[in-house]
């Protein structure tokens, strides 16, 4: 399939649709994760169009980021999105969608923008809400899908549109991993070869927390299949039933603190990391309510994100799991 390359929203509002036009926003450099979410778009629009943006904002680089090194590789680009199922990539230029140069009136991010990656980075988000809220208004979709990957991202899109009613659906689509755990980036390209084997301590963090999580669950869940009254724990390692009596002890040793559990499994990873050569250099480890990027507390229960951020040598990456407290009772 051949995507159809268009520069200007006149001729994007143009096209005769029909059924649902499904968008997904890039920066380009596209690469398998972007594919993921074309095809995924290309799944919900069915008979309808899938639209792929290409377009790298200058208002989401703060001082010393590096938009001038961001990879534009549009050819390429166009060949990946066509092949994934798009219909059209609509790649404008800079004046095209900031006609009148910066805008003077932009979409804040509030309290959450200030948060992990909004204390890192400065008015980051503010500039990804204005151009994210620009393109949805050029492109006009019925549906616009963005990676789990950018989780705070998503997050704020989704209040975005909630908050000012802009009539549309957001998907979210899970993280798309390589085979060794490395979420898949366009900064991935950045790295080298050593500088790679150190990145890979990000997975590893969040894959041991959510491993200990997991743990912690399963003890939870088979111990609530037994009383857990010390007369019948006796009795069950009586008649031989040792592991449910271990269990039940160890759920009412194990049980408050789960969420810190999950930070320590997960720190010690990043913190063996910083001792690499090169080392990782750790920004952010947060687990927070997916809901306002606040840390949780440790009697949280529901869904829970554990997030990531570190530089190695001159590359910052970030990457995150969702997790689930208490999803039994």
């Amino acid at each position: 399939m051949t995507a159809t390359v268009l520069r200007t929203a006149d001729e994007l509002h143009a096209r005769v649709r029909t059924g649902r036009r499904a968008v997904v926003m890039t920066m380009g450099a596209l690469h398998e994760g972007h594919a993921t979410l074309i095809r995924t778009a290309r799944e919900i629009a069915g008979d309808g169009e899938v639209v792929v943006t290409v377009f790298v904002n200058p208002l989401q680089f703060g001082a010393g980021e590096d938009l001038d090194r961001y990879p534009r590789t549009l050819d390429a680009d166009v060949k990946i999105a066509g092949l994934a199922g798009a219909d059209v990539v609509f790649a404008p230029a800079v004046d095209e969608v900031y006609p009148g140069g910066e805008p003077q009136v932009r979409i804040s991010a509030g309290p959450m923008g200030g948060r992990l990656e909004g204390s890192t980075r400065p008015g980051h988000f503010d500039g990804m809400l204005t151009v994210v809220a620009k393109l949805l208004h050029l492109t006009r979709p019925d549906v616009a899908l963005f990676g789990q990957k950018d989780a705070q991202q998503l997050a704020l899109i989704r209040r975005m549109v909630r908050d000012l009613n802009f009539g549309m659906e957001i998907v979210g689509v899970p993280t798309v991993r390589e085979a060794d755990g490395l979420a898949l980036s366009s900064r991935n390209r950045y790295l080298s070869a050593t500088e790679r084997r150190t990145a890979l301590a990000l997975s590893q963090a969040l894959f041991a927390g959510s491993d200990r999580h997991a743990a912690q669950e399963a003890l939870r869940a088979r111990a609530r299949e037994v009383p857990a009254t010390r007369a019948r724990a006796e009795a069950l390692s009586a008649i031989g039933e040792s592991r449910a009596a271990a269990d039940t002890h160890a759920v009412a040793k194990a049980a408050p603190g789960g969420p810190a559990a999950v930070r320590v499994a997960a720190r010690l990873v990043l913190d063996d990391a910083a001792r690499l050569n090169p080392p990782l250099a750790l920004d952010y480890l947060a687990l927070v309510d997916p809901s306002d990027f606040t840390e949780i507390p440790d009697d949280h229960t529901g869904e829970a994100v554990l997030a990531v951020a570190a530089r190695v040598g001159t590359t910052r990456l970030i990457d995150n799991i969702p997790l689930t407290f208490g999803a039994a009772s």
